[in-house]
């Protein structure tokens, strides 16, 4: 067995050097940290050959003393910890003590620099960690260090080194998180003799951003701040509409340190759920503040890796943050307030009659009114005030109460709309044409029918009829006219809308009323109401995908699908939600089990679901829309309630006087 030996002093530095310093952007991270710990208010960074060549950090902090000078290249010297109890509190930047002395091992380092009490500074020069003589110099107040010729007693290390332009990229990145993280501390950064970053030092954070990141990125942006439980939360997130491609544009700090963190990533993405396109990712400048006792920094030599004692509260925090900022800050042009008395009393213009709503219309009771909470709200609250769809809904004219069907006779059909299909066309004709029953057969024929059929649904959800007013309670204050004009409709999927200040409005009707069945199938405590199918349909969809229905049943009742096995990966359906047209039973389902192959867990198969069931039930394009259904649907994007599809597509295009009048070269 080999004879086991102490390694030379030399090389355990070198081992230890690589370990911090592993390309030139770490001697810049370390040297300007080291500067920002010293109090400075200006720091310049200048670097050649992607710093290869030469890396200069000066600034105007507090100095070192000549005394001191040689110490501070020792490994583990450093002025910031004093004990082991200082590890749990940690509020500095640097504080491992190793930066210099690794630094040094791998290149040739020159130091010059002079306290404000000091009449003239000090100088000192190192060789592979091997110091000179402490000499007399003249030097500004501040510290000013020069590293040359990095790695060149490392040859193994040197020749994994990246192009020069590589390099440069990466210290250009360091510089615009550093920068970023402290807006009072003007920072300088010079490459090859060319300025590249400049920032103000005035202490506000858009200014940094503006310079750092650049003009389009700024004002894609919109203000945050919030927080809870000791986590305080503030910075600049971008609008879903302007997702990146990559989350490159994510930038997080904690306590002033820039640091890479899963949690926070996280947070900041659920926060936009549903909210953005697949596959773009929302960008960011996040700075976390919390207390020094409650984050671990000491996790890895560079110092981007922390540790939170509460990682809930610290998601919490960010997550409420960007999601409150993102309903208040990035919606459509706010409606003004509806009158408190309701022209429609029937609740959601666009929602289903559930169980509680159908047996109440049954009895003749009012439905009993939700229960007022007694506890105060909680502190994260997302809820947004605006217009209901109820509010958007015209009353029934005073002279002309509606038409009532005599006694004993039936109600008759609403009509059929023009572009329906021809299977229900055909069944509306034969009804039609049918002659009528004697009373004796058509008393059999109604005690052999259910006592509640399946109603055909129309395409669109149908206004029902208005219940007469009581004579003498009308409303003192007239209905408000609303602060946007509908100017109509076109391609049967857009919907054309001009508010007060001169900009126009394209909605999606799709995408609009996709999200509004989206939010209340979410929202819903109840399963919704069924149909019928009066002959069962038989969907083939293999093996594999009809196993993957039947195991997820409970999943699909609760939607409002009644299923059961037919053999041979077919799926007999039963029921479908009340809704959704029979004729999308089969490509529902379809969807429904390609995306519960996808789904990781319960809550995920449960949104997919959500998203087929909101995507099926709504508008399609191409269907005809009548005046009230338009202004539903205007009501709720005006309002600032729908914003995106859950899909996170736009469900309306602004475009201002100014940039109509531009494209008619009128201005």
């Amino acid at each position: 067995m080999p004879e086991i030996k102490q390694m030379p002093p030399h090389v355990a530095d070198l081992i230890a050097a690589g370990e911090v310093v592993e390309r030139p952007a770490s001697v810049v991270k370390e040297l300007v940290e080291n500067a920002m710990d010293a109090r400075s208010s200006a720091v310049v960074v200048e670097i050649r050959r992607g710093g290869m060549g030469l890396v200069r950090v000066t600034d105007n902090g507090c100095g070192i003393a000549p005394a001191e000078l040689p110490t501070a290249f020792l490994r583990h010297a450093t002025s910031k910890l004093r004990g082991p109890e200082d590890l749990g509190k940690i509020g500095t930047l640097g504080f491992r003590g190793e930066a210099l002395a690794a630094i040094a091992a791998v290149s040739r380092v020159e130091i010059r620099t002079r306290r404000r009490e000091d009449g003239a500074g000090a100088a000192l020069r190192l060789e592979g960690g091997v110091p000179g003589e402490v000499e007399e110099a003249g030097a500004p107040e501040g510290t000013t260090i020069l590293v040359r010729d990095l790695f060149y007693n490392t040859p193994a290390r040197l020749k994994f080194m990246k192009k020069d332009s590589a390099e440069t990229a990466a210290v250009s990145g360091l510089m615009q998180h550093l920068a970023l993280s402290h807006p009072d501390i003007s920072f300088k950064f010079i490459k090859d003799g060319a300025e590249a970053l400049h920032t103000p030092g005035d202490g506000r954070l858009d200014s940094a951003v503006y310079a750092a990141l650049g003009r389009d990125f700024a004002r894609s942006l919109l203000p945050v701040k919030g927080g809870g439980d000791g986590v305080a939360v503030s910075g600049f997130v971008t609008r879903p509409l302007q997702g990146r491609g990559s989350r490159s544009m994510q930038v997080f700090f904690v306590n002033g340190r820039f640091i890479k963190s899963q949690l926070l990533t996280a947070a900041l993405e659920e926060g936009y759920r549903n909210q953005i396109m697949k596959g773009r990712f929302p960008g960011c400048v996040l700075a976390v503040t919390l207390p020094v006792t409650a984050v671990d920094v000491n996790v890895h030599p560079a110092k981007t890796q922390v540790k939170f004692a509460q990682e809930k509260a610290v998601f919490d925090a960010v997550y409420h943050t960007v999601l409150d900022s993102l309903a208040e800050r990035d919606g459509p042009v706010p409606a003004s307030p509806a009158p408190e008395a309701a022209a429609n009393p029937r609740g959601d213009f666009f929602q289903s009659m559930d169980a509680k709503s159908f047996r109440a219309r049954e009895t003749g009771k009012p439905p009993a009114p939700p229960p007022k909470p007694s506890a105060p709200l909680p502190a994260w609250n997302t809820e947004r005030p605006g217009l209901k769809l109820s509010d958007s809904v015209p009353p029934p004219s005073r002279g002309e109460p509606p038409e009532r069907p005599a006694p004993g006779r039936k109600t008759p059909f609403p009509p059929l709309r023009g572009d329906a299909p021809a299977s229900v066309l055909k069944r509306e004709a034969e009804r039609r044409e049918a002659p009528s029953l004697p009373a004796e057969e058509a008393a059999l024929e109604k005690a052999a029918k259910p006592a509640f059929p399946a109603a055909e649904r129309t395409f669109v959800p149908a206004i029902p009829r208005q219940e007469p007013e009581v004579p003498g309670q009308e409303a003192i204050e007239p209905p408000r006219e609303a602060p946007w004009r509908i100017a109509g409709e076109v391609l049967r999927t857009y919907i054309i809308c001009e508010d007060g200040e001169g900009s126009v409005f394209l909605i999606d009707k799709h995408a609009a009323h996709e999200r509004i069945n989206f939010d209340r199938l979410k929202a819903a405590l109840e399963p919704p109401m069924r149909q019928a199918l009066l002959t069962p349909a038989a969907v083939e969809l293999g093996r594999e995908d009809g196993a993957l229905l039947l195991e997820n049943l409970p999943l699909l009742e609760e939607f409002g699908f009644s299923c059961e096995d037919f053999g041979g990966g077919a799926v007999l359906v039963r029921e479908v939600p009340a809704d959704m047209d029979a004729e999308d039973a089969a490509a529902a389902l379809e969807e429904i089990a390609g995306k519960l192959r996808e789904g990781r867990s319960p809550a995920e198969r449960r949104e997919a679901l959500l998203h087929t069931m909101a995507c099926k039930a709504a508008i399609k394009g191409g269907w005809k829309s009548g005046p009230a259904e338009l202004r539903a649907l205007v009501d709720k994007v005006q309002s600032g309630e729908v914003k995106y599809c859950p899909h996170g597509r736009p469900v309306a295009v602004k475009l201002t006087k100014y940039e109509l009048e531009k494209m008619f070269k009128r201005v």
